[in-house]
């Protein structure tokens, strides 16, 4: 049978929708949309601090600015020295903060005024110093505070290397995500099916440190309770509903 080039042009546009309706249904069933189930899970996981970071500070008054720093270098230089003479590599003491400043005094002048004038300097200088062998740490407040330190006390129990216990709580948060899933699952009556996306919430897991404090004054032997340190991890997954 012959065709003319209008007929044949007809029946190629007439069969062009046969050919193509496939694609367009494969098309049609990948941008629908996929039924999925979110979840958000923590883990933690706990580990004895292995080292403390300690806060300690000598705070000196006097007259004139320039005695009060004298009798500040003093005693921070007996404290640093018995420092390094306790096993404390240089690396891990730090000044943290530095300051002379003014005192003042409020006076009354004769006319019944009244009125600020300086009663005298003080200079604060402060460490962070951290102490690898938790064994020495009591020794170490008792020296620092016989020697100068009046200041200060605050210590954070910490980990030199929390990976480990990170790694852990991770495990952990990812089986507490997979369970709530197939929870969730099992009552709306559907499956599970795959893993659709997972990812950590926060930027890197973060643990709840230990601290404690010592008082100044009227110190014996220090007693430090160390306890443990909390490493906490959070996840968020997404899976596919299942047919």
């Amino acid at each position: 049978m012959f065709f003319s080039g209008r007929q044949f042009a007809a029946a190629a546009f007439v069969a062009l929708p046969l050919v193509a309706s496939p694609a367009l249904a494969q098309e049609s069933a990948m941008s629908a949309p996929v039924a999925t189930i979110s979840v958000a899970a923590e883990g933690t996981a706990s580990v004895a601090p292995d080292m403390a970071i300690v806060s300690l500070a000598v705070v000196s008054r006097a007259e004139t600015a320039e005695a009060a720093m004298t009798d500040n270098n003093q005693s921070m230089q007996k404290v640093l020295d018995a420092l390094k003479a306790s096993g404390i590599a240089a690396k891990d003491i730090q000044t943290d903060n530095f300051s002379i400043n003014p005192q003042y005094k409020q006076v009354t002048s004769d006319d019944g005024s009244e009125s600020r004038v300086i009663d005298g300097y003080q200079v604060v200088n402060g460490l962070d110093v951290t102490v690898r062998a938790l064994d020495n740490l009591g020794a170490v407040l008792d020296q620092s505070v016989k020697l100068g330190v009046n200041s200060g006390g605050n210590i954070t129990f910490t980990n030199a290397d929390p990976s480990a216990a990170q790694e852990a709580a991770r495990k952990q948060a990812v089986a507490k995500a997979m369970a709530k899933a197939k929870t969730l699952a099992d009552a709306a009556g559907v499956s599970l099916g795959n893993v659709l996306a997972i990812s950590e919430g926060g930027s890197a897991p973060q643990p709840l440190l230990r601290t404690a404090s010592f008082a100044m004054k009227d110190m014996g032997s220090v007693p430090i309770a160390t306890g443990e340190n909390d490493y906490d991890v959070t996840v968020n997954m997404t899976f596919a509903i299942g047919q």
